[in-house]
């Protein structure tokens, strides 16, 4: 028998300042977990929901694809879409009573306007360092390096100038130890709209960079010799910060659905944290799955811990469109969410951010006044006027479509230079992406010693094995994490990946 579309009320309010697709998609979350809307269901077509709603079908079919993206609905073509089978259950119970969050971002509406590296260096307590120099003129094929040739420096300069010279006084004062206020009124609201994150500014706090985030958050939520998973391969350097701050770390393995979870319950169901990158896992490049995604959730509701979502990089997606923070699932505020404009803008800006649950603001305000570690308030207030004069939607856009483009450029230069010697999966997002050796007659490569040679040879490519945390074993995957933002052309490209196979040496 064919599935039934249920009679669902979906209502939209033109007067609030969420776009009408992200109020769609809420309304459909939210129906799905009241169990008004069951796995099998089919849902209304584009077409009649477009015109239920007056609105255009675009729009409808918009958050459609979201949803389907999140793994909430199926599209099957003909036969119409449905929400999917598949979903885990504990989508599907009742949502708890939650503040209305979007009311008090109200007191702020109408703000945006626009949208080396050595074998002998134990790996256990102290990650093997990275030999390349991550400071001054960017090194060719560097990961985590954006554009900056194509950084709008003009418009930059001109809005710090235009501030330098306003008269100001507060602006060349110490900064306030949550950050410049209408700079995080503007982080909440380009999170609603942009990731889905309900919050108000006094959630945000602005800090100097990722390494100062995470010293925040644990600082203001961590107590002595806590446990904390950690993705297994995982960022290099927030390891390098972690296993110097006396927190136990707990590797938890990372497949192509992201980290493991139910791995990481068996290894220590009873850790207070959790570090992950759901929308581009580093170095890998995965996107966490929903089922896994709910069950972390799960995890930190019934043992009260903590997750630090890192969404490094989310600006930035060339397959299908940017997936939701994993905090926009999150119905108890078990997450804290952290983010850095080092990628979407330049990294010597030194601005990053953290959206803390409502029950540790004051926790939170009391470390950051201890630290008093905030970011110049002179480039947090052109920060803000970039943000507000919709430069920063505009560069975002751009980069998006020049990113794509540079990605192509190495992708198709690697596979021609390596041909089988090398595994090069396209990557769905970011500025950089892992690439994996194949074994040979000889054994397996040793991708510290190309990573080495390449880095005599004037490129900064860091090898894979070395962001897991077991580097030495025979089974530990070998490659390269290769960064491709700053390749200016198909030769440039050409003339890296022949480099590189040469430092292959076989």
């Amino acid at each position: 028998m064919p599935a039934q579309t249920p009679t669902l009320a979906i209502g939209i309010d033109r007067q609030h300042r969420l776009p009408i697709y992200l109020q769609i998609c809420e309304r459909f979350r939210t129906a799905i977990a009241a169990g008004h809307l069951r796995p099998g269901d089919r849902v209304p077509a584009l077409r009649g929901l477009a015109t239920q709603l007056n609105t255009a079908r675009g729009t409808v079919e918009q958050a459609y694809t979201i949803l389907v993206d999140e793994g909430y609905l199926q599209m099957r073509g003909a036969a119409g879409t449905f929400v999917s089978p598949s979903l885990p259950k504990s989508l599907t119970r009742s949502p708890p009573a939650r503040a209305d969050v979007h009311a008090r971002r109200a007191e702020h509406a109408g703000l945006l306007r626009a949208s080396g590296m050595s074998r002998d260096v134990p790996p256990a307590r102290r990650p093997q360092p990275i030999a390349v120099a991550m400071s001054g003129e960017p090194h060719p094929l560097q990961p985590g390096v954006p554009a900056l040739d194509a950084f709008p420096r003009k418009v930059w300069h001109r809005l710090v100038s235009l501030r330098a010279r306003s008269g100001e006084r507060a602006l060349l004062g110490y900064p306030h130890p949550s950050g410049y206020r209408p700079l995080r009124e503007h982080i909440a609201t380009y999170l609603g709209l942009s990731r889905g994150v309900a919050c108000v500014p006094e959630q945000v706090f602005i800090t100097s960079g990722y390494r100062a985030t995470l010293e925040l958050v644990l600082r203001s939520l961590a107590r002595p010799d806590d446990r904390i998973w950690f993705e297994d391969p995982g960022y290099l350097l927030a390891r390098g910060f972690l296993s110097e701050t006396g927190v136990q770390l707990v590797p938890v393995p990372v497949d192509a659905d992201g980290i493991d979870v139910e791995r990481g319950m068996h290894l220590d169901a009873q850790a207070r944290f959790a570090l992950v990158t759901p929308s581009h896992q580093s170095p890998l490049g995965h996107t966490l799955s929903l089922s896994r995604r709910i069950a972390l959730l799960d995890w930190a509701e019934k043992t009260s811990g903590w997750i630090v979502e890192d969404d490094y990089d989310s600006e930035f997606r060339y397959l299908g469109r940017p997936l939701p923070a994993l905090k926009s699932l999150d119905r108890r505020d078990r997450v804290i969410y952290c983010s850095t404009f080092s990628k979407a803008m330049y990294p010597g800006l030194r601005l990053a951010y953290a959206v803390v649950p409502e029950r540790a603001v004051k926790r939170v305000e009391r470390v950051a006044c201890s630290m008093n570690a905030g970011s110049p308030t002179l480039l947090q207030a052109a920060l803000a006027d970039f943000i507000e004069q919709g430069h920063f939607a505009r560069h975002l856009k751009r980069m998006r479509t020049l990113y794509g483009e540079r990605r192509m450029l190495i992708v198709h230069a690697l596979r021609q230079a390596f041909g089988e010697r090398l595994i090069v999966e396209l990557p769905s997002g970011g500025i950089q992406f892992a690439v994996r050796f194949v074994d040979g007659p000889e054994g397996p490569v040793d991708d510290v010693a190309v990573a080495a040679r390449a880095r005599d040879a004037g490129l900064a490519v860091l090898p894979l094995s070395i962001w897991y945390t077991n580097s030495h074993t025979q089974q530990t995957p070998r490659g390269l994490v290769i960064g491709f933002a700053n390749i200016a052309d198909a030769a440039e490209a050409h003339r890296h990946a022949q480099t590189l196979r040469a430092c292959l040496g076989r």
